[in-house]
């Protein structure tokens, strides 16, 4: 049962680290927030119901931590 907590743990602390620096990489124009263009580069399917979805305060962008808890969620996948 440790081996499986830490296996989960370990899981989600790297796909955090790894949406950290693929944050950084999808953020074209520096802003620290992703536009809808920015994050259709590596999510091509999202469209823009994703995005006001992702966008959990409604500022127009989605932040690190909206990133991540759509990835998290699933609500934001690569595959077709």
């Amino acid at each position: 049962m440790k081996k499986l907590a830490f296996t989960l743990a370990f899981g989600l602390a790297s796909t955090g680290m790894a949406l950290a620096q693929g944050m950084t990489d999808m953020d074209a124009d520096g802003s620290g927030s992703l536009s809808l263009e920015e994050l259709q580069v590596a999510y091509p399917n999202a469209t823009e119901d994703t995005f006001v979805t992702i966008d959990t305060n409604a500022d127009g962008a989605v932040d690190e931590a909206e990133l991540t808890a759509a990835v998290e969620a699933g609500t934001l996948t690569t595959d077709g």
